[in-house]
C-alpha cells in the first residue's frame, strides 16, 4: 500500500526540481560567482550601502550550503577585487571586516558540511586582521574533503596573469625551464587557482544584478565557461535562484570549439 502522506526526503525533492541525481555530470563542477548588487539592494531600501554587504554575507552562507548539497566541487566567490580599493574608505573598512565576522560565525557550519576554505588573490595586501581571519579559516578546514569554497580576495585576473608570466620568465632565466616547454599546463601551474587541480577551469560563471561583464575575474579560467546573468541583486539571490541557474546550465550544450 502506498503511503501518500509519507514525507519525501531531501534528495527526492531536489531530484524532482533539477533531475540531477541520475545525471551528475550535468552539475557544474566549478561555479564562479560575481556577487553584484549589494549597494543597490541597500539603496532601494534607503539603507546605507554597508547594509547590503551585510545581507550579502547571509546570501553567501545560503548559496555555499546549497552548492555543496548539490554536488558542486568548487565555488569561487569574487569577494573583493584589486579595483575595489577605490571605493570610499568607510565602505572598504567595512568590507575588510566582513571576512572576520563571516568566518567567526560560519566556520562551524563549514566543518559540519565538510567544506574546505581556500583563497586566491594578493592576500599580502589585506589588513592583518582580515588576512588572519581568512588564514585561520583555511587552517581549520584544511582536512575537509568536500566542496572547496574559494574566495577571491584582493584579486585581479590581469595581475594574476602578469605574475604567472613573470614566474615562468624567472624559471627560464634560471635554466629550470626551456621556452619550448611552455604550454598551457605550465602556465596554469603558475596561476593562483593551481591548487584546484582538475577543477581549475570554471564551468559556470554567474553574475547577479543585471550587469553583463567579466570585471577582471578569472579571465584565463573562464575561457570556455558558460555565462549566466540575472537581474536579481546578490542579497536577493537564494537557494532557489541557484537551482534555477543550474537548470539553465543543464540545457546548454558545451562544445569547447568542436561540433
Amino acid at each position: 500500500m502506498i503511503n501518500f502522506f509519507k514525507k519525501k526526503n531531501y534528495k527526492e525533492e531536489i531530484k524532482e526540481e533539477l533531475n540531477i541525481f541520475d545525471e551528475k555530470e550535468k552539475i557544474p563542477s566549478h561555479i564562479a560567482i560575481i556577487m553584484d548588487g549589494n549597494g543597490r539592494w541597500a539603496q532601494r531600501r534607503f539603507l546605507p550601502r554597508i547594509a547590503g554587504h551585510k545581507e550579502g554575507m547571509n546570501t553567501v552562507k545560503k548559496v555555499t550550503k546549497r552548492s555543496s548539497q548539490l554536488g558542486v566541487k568548487v565555488l569561487t566567490l569574487y569577494a573583493f577585487s584589486t579595483e575595489n580599493w577605490k571605493r570610499p574608505d568607510p565602505e572598504v573598512t567595512f568590507l575588510m571586516q566582513l571576512p572576520v565576522d563571516f568566518f567567526d560565525t560560519f566556520v562551524p557550519d563549514l566543518k559540519k558540511e565538510n567544506i574546505k576554505v581556500q583563497v586566491i588573490g594578493f592576500t599580502e595586501g589585506l589588513p592583518s586582521h582580515t588576512r588572519k581571519a581568512v588564514m585561520e579559516a583555511v587552517e581549520e578546514t584544511k582536512s575537509n574533503t568536500g566542496m572547496i569554497l574559494n574566495f577571491a580576495l584582493n584579486y585581479g585576473s590581469r595581475s594574476e596573469i602578469l605574475e604567472a608570466t613573470k614566474n615562468i620568465a624567472q624559471l627560464v632565466k634560471d635554466n629550470s625551464l626551456e621556452i619550448d616547454e611552455i604550454d598551457e599546463t605550465i602556465f596554469e601551474s603558475q596561476l593562483m587557482t593551481a591548487s584546484l587541480g582538475a577543477y581549475q577551469e570554471v564551468d559556470y560563471l554567474i553574475r547577479t544584478s543585471g550587469e553583463e561583464r567579466m570585471s577582471n575575474f578569472l579571465l584565463w579560467q573562464n575561457a570556455y565557461s558558460e555565462f549566466y546573468f540575472t537581474n536579481e541583486l546578490w542579497p536577493d539571490f537564494n537557494e532557489k535562484s541557484l537551482e534555477n541557474a543550474i537548470g539553465v546550465y543543464q540545457k546548454r550544450h558545451r562544445r569547447f570549439g568542436a561540433l
